[in-house]
């Protein structure tokens, strides 16, 4: 048995298996204060943010399934994550942050707990050859598992880290729309680029925390649908993927889960291809495999 195969019978054994998943939200983050702060972090939140918060805003919006991902200011330190996955594994899956030479062992701990893939953050970050944020060996392990890098960057940076990533024949989940220059909208040069990769079909996107690129009051509407528009006509709904980005970390005073998903109905008004988004694609992706 592959361990990509282990290890999703090996998170299935004695849980609670739905009929169907009506809809998973694949971007938010638990946290508590006074957890361990990675070195470098540009912020930390004030406040908690628990698994059982979080469970009430995907039930109260009818929400089947979420997918965890590690908080930047968290660093490497994924003790929280893993263990809110396993109080849900039957519910939850979690995209971890890890060190650049991981072990097989700890990755593999990881997937008995329900993490489906690894996370670059790497808004802010100097620009480095991918070897520098992840091995070749760690790299070559995280395939074998069958999990995807999920790539968070400005996307005038995003074609010099996912073509190495492609050329390691991995799969890639670019964050955020693929953070677009607000000032640019969706004529940045990098999101042009970005789209120009749909034709891999090992790319997909997120529709999550489109409040980051263009505020409301920055006429952000109208740039946000283009570029819905763009990313739609190039990789197609079944590959793009909803993300509320709860709790929202640094717009917490205005964005709410529930505003998130309306955003997605508006963008996508037709049920059929909404359901793509919501449950289909991301059932892939995340290992849901009971859908």
């Amino acid at each position: 048995m592959t361990d990509k195969s282990w290890t999703a019978a090996s998170r299935q054994q004695g849980a609670h298996r739905p009929a169907r998943i009506a809809s998973i939200d694949t971007h938010a983050h638990v946290f508590e204060r006074g957890l361990p702060l990675a070195q470098q972090h540009r912020y930390a939140p004030d406040y908690d943010a628990p698994l059982d918060t979080y469970f009430a805003q995907l039930d109260a919006n009818q929400v089947s399934r979420g997918v965890l991902v590690q908080p930047s200011f968290l660093g490497t330190d994924c003790d929280y994550l893993l263990g809110a996955l396993r109080r849900a594994s039957d519910r939850l899956r979690g995209v971890a942050v890890i060190e650049r030479d991981c072990g097989t062992d700890t990755l593999t701990e990881m997937a008995r707990a329900g993490i489906a893939g690894i996370r670059l953050n790497l808004i802010g970050r100097a620009d480095q050859p991918l070897d520098s944020w992840v091995s070749a060996r760690t790299l070559a392990h995280v395939k074998k598992l069958g999990w995807h890098v999920e790539v968070h960057a400005e996307a005038a940076r995003l074609q010099s880290i996912v073509e190495p990533l492609l050329e390691a024949e991995m799969n890639v989940v670019v964050d955020h729309f693929g953070r677009p220059d607000s000032g640019l909208g969706a004529g940045d040069p990098g999101f042009r680029r970005l789209l120009e990769l749909a034709h891999t079909q090992r790319v997909w996107v997120k529709v999550s925390g489109a409040y980051r690129i263009w505020p409301d009051d920055n006429g952000g509407g109208k740039e946000m649908h283009e570029a819905f528009r763009l990313l739609k006509a190039a990789f197609g709904v079944h590959r793009m993927m909803w993300g509320s980005d709860w709790p929202h970390t640094q717009f917490e005073a205005r964005e709410h889960f529930s505003r998130a998903l309306q955003l997605l109905c508006a963008l996508i008004p037709d049920e059929e291809e909404r359901s793509v988004v919501l449950a289909g694609t991301p059932a892939s992706i995340y290992m849901f495999d009971d859908i």
